[in-house]
């Protein structure tokens, strides 16, 4: 079952990395905004059809209202601030500061979550942050606006990961899926009075291709998680460093130097360390990371770790 369970999430992994492709392809065009928009609005009929196989009972007004909201500007902000990385930004580039995410998920867990961070994941903090200013490498290039978005994309995929670790069990899943999305589309109405551009017929089908992808790679998570060890699944996220090498060269004539490598390198094997501590006990309790199961990135998607209480809730059925 882990060997399945890992082919499975390195599939979601290709196809999120194909999906981030679409989105640097439209971003050429296109502001995020307006990618967003159009990704959240495809991606209603397929939420809901998740939506009205919602078995819980209840109304649709959050028990945490301050933290749905968090959450919920959290959840607009993380995929513009990601799509538009992906447009001025080399891939291997995005995705290594991306990577900071399991990082930032330990370091938030702490005054959100109560968590208790032992040395050893402290210090695998610190050497993932020199991972990131390896690959930023401030007053060697020059740093751009692509550079903090791809960092602000992180800090909100961690805190709304933290926020529905926290209040996960006592919200519905209806609550904690529809808000983000119907707040996504308001927000990004709005903004589009200042950036729309016409959408001719390919580009219509490219903004359908971003949140089918999206629904459908954090599917196979679902089924992944469900069927092998989180510890197993969770670091085949860092598959996509390859598809972003390999998508850069072919693509987008993009030739990662050495330092990103290297930084990307040094940040996987802190997240890598931080996931096996969490796996073998030490000092964790909530172990944040690999309870805070989603990409995160995709205005539309659902949570895995929302859909995986269900699942569970059916398995004890």
């Amino acid at each position: 079952m882990n060997l399945k369970a890992t082919l499975l999430a390195l599939l979601a992994f290709a196809i999120y990395s194909t999906h981030d492709v679409v989105v640097k392809h439209l971003g050429a065009t296109f502001s995020p905004f307006q990618i967003v928009f159009f990704s959240a609005l495809f991606s209603f009929p397929l939420i809901t059809l998740m939506l009205v196989r919602d078995p819980t009972h209840g109304n649709l007004r959050p028990v945490h209202p301050w933290w749905v909201a968090l959450r919920s500007l959290c959840v607009v902000i993380c995929p513009t601030a990601a799509f538009y990385a992906f447009s001025v930004l080399p891939l291997a580039q995005v995705y290594a500061l991306l990577f900071s995410t399991p990082l930032l998920v330990t370091v938030l867990a702490i005054p959100v979550l109560g968590e208790k961070v032992g040395i050893w994941r402290m210090l695998a903090v610190l050497v993932g942050l020199v991972g990131v200013m390896i690959v930023v490498r401030p007053g060697a290039t020059d740093l751009n606006l692509g550079h903090l978005a791809a960092l602000v994309a992180a800090g909100t995929a961690a805190l709304q990961s933290v926020i529905v670790r926290k209040i996960g069990q006592d919200e519905r899943r209806v609550v904690l899926m529809l808000y983000p999305l119907l707040i996504s589309v308001v927000v990004m109405s709005v903004a589009m009075v200042f950036v729309y551009q016409p959408v001719a017929g390919p580009d219509l089908a490219g903004f359908a291709v971003v949140a089918v992808f999206g629904f459908v790679a954090t599917l196979l998570m679902v089924s992944a998680y469900t069927l092998g060890e989180a510890a197993l699944v969770a670091p085949m996220q860092y598959s996509q460093i390859i598809w972003a090498v390999f998508f850069g060269v072919l693509l987008f004539d993009e030739t990662p130097d050495m330092a990103t490598l290297l930084g990307a390198a040094v940040i996987v094997a802190s997240g890598l360390f931080i996931i096996a501590r969490e796996a073998t006990g030490g000092t964790s309790e909530q172990t944040p990371v690999l309870r805070t199961r989603s990409r995160g990135l995709s205005p539309g998607n659902f949570r895995v770790s929302q859909a995986l209480r269900r699942t569970e809730r059916d398995d004890k059925i």
